[in-house]
C-alpha cells in the first residue's frame, strides 16, 4: 500500500535527517489520516485509489505554491517546494497515455460523455487524468 511505502520513506529519511522528504511525507500522511477517519465514519477504508488522490490534490498544491513563491521571487523556497514536489510523485501510478485512453473509449459500447467518464472514475481511478479523457472523448 502507497501509505505504507510512505511511512517507510518517512523513516528513513529521519534518521537522514532529510528534512525536505520529512516535511513532505509529513503533509501526505496527516492529509491520509485525515482521509482515514472520515471514511471509517462510514465504514469504509483508505485505499490506494484514494492515497492517489490525496498525492494529487498535495501536487497540484505544491505546483500553485512554487508558483507564488516564484512571484514573490523567493527562488529558494521555490526550489524546496519543487524538490518535495519531486519526491512524492515518485508515489504516483504510471498515467494513462492519450493513445491508451483513446483504444480504451473505442471499446466501450455506449460512447456518451457520461458514460465515458463514469466508465473511467470507477475502472482507473487515479491512472489516468480525467482532464485529459475527457478532451479525447470530446475529439472522437
Amino acid at each position: 500500500m502507497i501509505l505504507e511505502e510512505i511511512k517507510k520513506a518517512n523513516i528513513q529519511a529521519l534518521k537522514e535527517k532529510n528534512v525536505t522528504a520529512r516535511t513532505i511525507y509529513g503533509i501526505v500522511s496527516n492529509k491520509a489520516m485525515l482521509e482515514t477517519i472520515r471514511k471509517r465514519e462510514k465504514g469504509e477504508q483508505l485505499n490506494d485509489a484514494d492515497m492517489v488522490q490525496i498525492i494529487q490534490k498535495t501536487i497540484k498544491e505544491l505546483t500553485e505554491e512554487a508558483e507564488n513563491y516564484e512571484k514573490v521571487n523567493n527562488l529558494t523556497e521555490r526550489d524546496n517546494i519543487l524538490k518535495q514536489k519531486e519526491i512524492i510523485e515518485q508515489y504516483l501510478p504510471k498515467m494513462m497515455s492519450e493513445s491508451e485512453i483513446k483504444e480504451i473509449i473505442l471499446s466501450l459500447n455506449d460512447k456518451s460523455i457520461g458514460n465515458i467518464m463514469k466508465h473511467f472514475k470507477t475502472e482507473y481511478a487515479g491512472k489516468c487524468d480525467m482532464k485529459l479523457v475527457s478532451d479525447v472523448a470530446k475529439n472522437l
